[in-house]
């Protein structure tokens, strides 16, 4: 890989998923990627194997459109929970191919065998990358894929989904450059009481007003993460004087137009599946 260029924009660039447009998502290739690409920060999601290792996913299942099941088979469409991680050791997990199928929505990604990591193996990668790289550390958006529906069928309790994340980001001693992210205000209520110095982000993605959302949290986050098509100049003038230092990252932007009124609008930060054209647009 060749040395990160850095952007001097105050807009930060948050690779999704890694850079789901170009590599597999959330895959260590992704990760490392992005880092040559010179992100800010790495957006990921986390779920829970069935012997309590905190796995690097999106779904908490295998997705029949990107993953090969434990044996090579291909998993039949329309039957996505037939592959549970939640149920699965992580062993097993790791047997599972999700790096030579491209995802369909994005056509310029780039198979290679890949696997779903654990979170400690990607912290220890990238870690080891950003030295590498001489590049300035990284900062890591985690986002728990915890849901009412998903309780004790796809994923822990809150209290315990939140203890087994913790504790990894703790291991790495890396609290101070993590994001929490969730849809689940139960998640990020709890990270509030337990660890009031840790940064949240609420996402939230239907056209309820933002600062309505931010009052039934309960308290203050971070961050809000909305999906990029609610954001408008009123609403973000509307949370500019309700919330002055409250931190607006919308997701998950990935045409360059889109990119450029968001960037008009004074974002703190994109979310994008193509750093790269981000990062292009901040460097012209």
């Amino acid at each position: 890989m060749s040395k990160a260029v850095s952007h001097a924009a105050p807009t930060e660039v948050h690779g999704h998923r890694g850079c789901r447009g170009l590599l597999p998502e959330n895959t260590l290739p992704a990760f490392l990627h992005a880092l040559a690409l010179g992100v800010d920060v790495l957006e990921l999601d986390v779920v829970i194997s069935a012997d309590k290792q905190v796995v690097v996913s999106h779904e908490p299942w295998l997705n029949p459109a990107i993953c090969f099941g434990p044996l090579g088979e291909r998993i039949p469409a329309g039957k996505p929970a037939q592959f549970n991680l939640y149920q699965m050791p992580y062993r097993l997990i790791r047997e599972c191919e999700c790096g030579l199928l491209r995802h369909p929505d994005f056509p310029e990604q780039l198979s290679q065998p890949a696997h779903k990591p654990l979170l400690a193996d990607v912290f220890a990668a990238v870690e080891t990358a950003c030295r590498q790289l001489r590049r300035s550390p990284v900062r890591y958006s985690i986002e728990l894929k915890s849901s009412p529906a998903g309780d004790g069928l796809y994923h822990p309790m809150p209290a315990e989904f939140l203890a087994l994340v913790l504790e990894e980001i703790k291991s790495a001693r890396l609290i101070a450059r993590t994001h929490l992210l969730c849809f689940d205000a139960r998640i990020l209520l709890l990270a509030h009481q337990q660890h009031p110095d840790l940064a949240t982000c609420f996402l939230i993605e239907d056209n309820l007003p933002w600062v309505q959302h931010i009052s039934q949290l309960g308290f203050i986050p971070t961050t809000l993460g909305p999906d990029f098509r609610t954001v408008t100049p009123a609403a973000v003038q509307k949370l500019r004087a309700a919330y002055p230092n409250l931190r607006l990252v919308p997701w998950t932007v990935n045409s360059v137009q889109d990119m450029r009124h968001l960037l008009a609008l004074g974002v703190d930060g994109i979310t994008t599946d193509y750093p790269n054209r981000l990062i292009g647009l901040l460097t012209e």
